[in-house]
C-alpha cells in the first residue's frame, strides 16, 4: 500500500504557503546546502551508479555532478536578479501608471526524474525548482535502483519533507502521486510516458514541462570536415552507451561521402575503445532493453558491432548501413549503442522525410556549407541541436533546453529552468492623483472620437 501521499502535499503545501521559500537568501541558501550535500556524498553517489550502470568516476563527474554543480552555482549567482520584479512600458490610455512583472513560485512541485542520466535529470529541474521558490517531490527513476536510494537518503538527511522530499518506487507510486493536486509538474522520458503525465495533469489544469525524446537526425554533408564530425559524432552517439534522449538517433549522409563517413566512422570507433572495464562505456540499463534493442537489428544491414552480452548487459557500439525509413529500427527511438546511416542524394527529399516524421528533440547538421546550414535550421523544427558538433549544446545553460510538438513542452536549464517553476504576474501601479474621465459614463461623442484618434 502507497503511503498517503496526499498528507505529504498538504504539509509541502503549508510549508509553501508560510512563505518560507519565498526570500531569496532562504533560497540560495538552501541551492549551497543541496551542493554540500551532494559533494559531501560523491563517493557514495560514484559507487551507486556504478553498481547500476557500471559508469566510470570520469562519465558520472562529467555528465552528471558536473553539470548540476554548474546549475547551483549559477543559480546562486543569478537568482537575485531573475527574482526581481521586472518594470515594463505603459500605454498611453494607462497614463499616468507604472506596469511591471512580479515572478512568482508557482508552488509544490513534482518531479518525475528519467532513468539513462539519474543524478543530473533529477537535481537540474530541482535546482530550477529551489531558485524558483517552490517545494520539491521528486520521484526518481526506479530502474537504477542503488541511485534512487542514495539520493533518498541524502535529501532525508539535509531538507525537511515539508520543503523537499524524495518518494521512491514504481509505476503504483508514481500513479498515485499524479492523483495529487500539485502546482507544477516536471517530467523527463519516454513520449509514451509523457502521455500519461500529461493527462494526468490536465485533469486538475497542472502546468506541466515534458522533456521527452525521439529519433534525433544527424546530417553529413558533403562539405563537412570529415574527421573532426565523425570523431564528435561517435562520441555524441555512444556516450552512456547510446542511453541518451539528445543521442543522434541516425545518420543523414550524402551518397558522395558514404564511403569516406563510414571508414572514419569505423576507424573513430575502434580507436575509442568502447569497453566498461576501460570505463569508457556503460552497461544497458537492464536485460529488456538489452533483448529490446537486439530485437531493432536486421542482421543484413549490420556494418559494425550488432552483438549483445546479456550476462555483462554490454551492447557493442553497432552500425547500420543501407537502413532505410521503413526499417524496423527506425520506427521508435532506438535509445542504445545502434546508429542507422541512411544516404540521400537530394538534400530536399533528406528533408522532406525528417519533416514528415514527429518534431525530433535535436538535430546536428555537420556541413561547412553556410547555405546548407540556413536552409536545414529554417525548414527542420526540433527542440534545439548543434552544427559542427553533437549534444554539447545541453552544456550551455544560456541555451534553454527542451523539445517541440511530441519530443516535449516546456524548456529549463539556467533562467529558463527558474521560468519553468514561476509564474509572471502583471501589475499596473496606477496613482490616485489624476484620471481622465474618458471611460466614465455618460458616453459621448467627443468622448468616442478622441479616443479613437489617440489610439488610431
Amino acid at each position: 500500500m502507497n503511503p498517503d501521499y496526499s498528507l505529504i502535499v498538504s504539509q509541502q503545501r503549508a510549508f509553501f504557503n508560510s512563505n518560507a521559500t519565498k526570500p531569496v537568501a532562504f533560497r540560495i541558501q538552501q541551492l549551497r546546502k543541496l551542493k554540500n550535500a551532494l559533494q559531501t556524498n560523491e563517493q557514495a553517489l560514484m559507487k551507486a551508479i556504478d553498481s547500476d550502470f557500471k559508469k566510470s568516476e570520469f562519465d558520472t563527474y562529467t555528465n552528471e555532478l558536473m553539470l548540476v554543480y554548474a546549475d547551483i552555482n549559477e543559480a546562486v549567482r543569478k537568482v537575485k536578479k531573475w527574482a526581481r520584479r521586472k518594470r515594463t512600458r505603459t500605454n498611453l490610455i494607462n497614463f499616468p501608471a507604472k506596469s511591471y512583472v512580479i515572478p512568482e513560485p508557482l508552488g509544490v512541485s513534482l518531479i518525475i526524474g528519467a532513468w539513462n542520466y539519474p543524478y543530473q535529470l533529477s537535481f537540474a529541474p530541482m535546482v530550477a525548482a529551489i531558485a524558483a521558490g517552490c517545494t520539491v517531490i521528486l520521484k526518481p527513476s526506479e530502474l537504477p535502483a542503488a541511485t534512487s536510494r542514495v539520493m533518498a537518503r541524502i535529501i532525508a538527511e539535509n531538507f525537511p519533507q515539508e520543503y523537499i522530499t524524495v518518494v521512491e518506487g514504481s509505476i503504483s507510486e508514481t500513479t498515485a502521486l499524479l492523483e495529487q493536486k500539485f502546482d507544477k509538474i516536471f517530467f523527463t522520458g519516454s513520449v509514451p510516458v509523457g502521455h500519461i503525465v500529461y493527462q494526468a495533469a490536465a485533469k486538475q489544469l497542472i502546468p506541466v514541462t515534458l522533456e521527452l525524446g525521439g529519433k534525433s537526425p544527424a546530417f553529413i554533408t558533403e562539405s563537412c570536415n570529415m574527421k573532426m564530425s565523425v570523431k564528435r559524432l561517435v562520441w555524441a552517439k555512444f556516450l552512456n552507451a547510446g542511453q541518451t534522449c539528445i543521442a543522434p538517433d541516425y545518420v543523414l549522409v550524402h551518397q558522395s561521402v558514404k564511403q569516406t563517413f563510414l571508414d572514419a566512422l569505423s576507424a573513430e570507433i575502434h580507436q575509442s575503445d568502447f569497453r566498461i572495464e576501460n570505463g569508457n562505456y556503460v552497461q544497458i540499463i537492464n536485460h529488456r532493453n538489452g533483448e529490446r534493442l537486439s530485437a531493432l537489428l536486421d542482421q543484413s544491414t549490420i556494418y559494425l558491432g550488432g552483438t549483445y552480452n546479456r550476462e555483462t548487459r554490454y551492447f557493442e557500439p553497432t552500425v547500420l548501413t543501407d537502413s532505410t525509413f521503413e526499417d524496423r529500427v527506425m520506427q521508435e527511438e532506438i535509445f542504445g549503442p545502434i546508429l542507422p546511416v541512411i544516404t540521400y542524394n537530394d538534400l530536399s527529399e533528406a528533408i522532406q522525410q525528417v519533416k514528415e516524421r514527429p518534431k525530433p528533440l535535436s538535430c546536428y547538421i555537420f556541413t561547412s556549407d553556410s547555405r546548407i546550414k540556413q536552409r536545414i535550421l529554417q525548414e527542420v523544427s526540433f527542440g534545439g541541436g548543434a552544427v559542427n558538433d553533437a549534444i554539447m549544446h545541453v552544456s550551455n545553460s544560456h541555451l534553454p533546453f527542451g523539445g517541440v510538438g511530441e519530443s516535449g513542452i516546456g524548456s529549463y536549464h539556467g533562467i529558463a529552468g527558474f521560468n519553468a517553476f514561476s509564474h509572471y504576474k502583471s501589475i499596473l501601479d496606477k496613482p490616485t492623483w489624476f484620471e481622465l474621465n474618458l471611460k466614465y459614463s455618460p458616453h459621448s461623442l467627443k468622448k468616442l472620437n478622441f479616443i479613437k484618434k489617440v489610439l488610431k
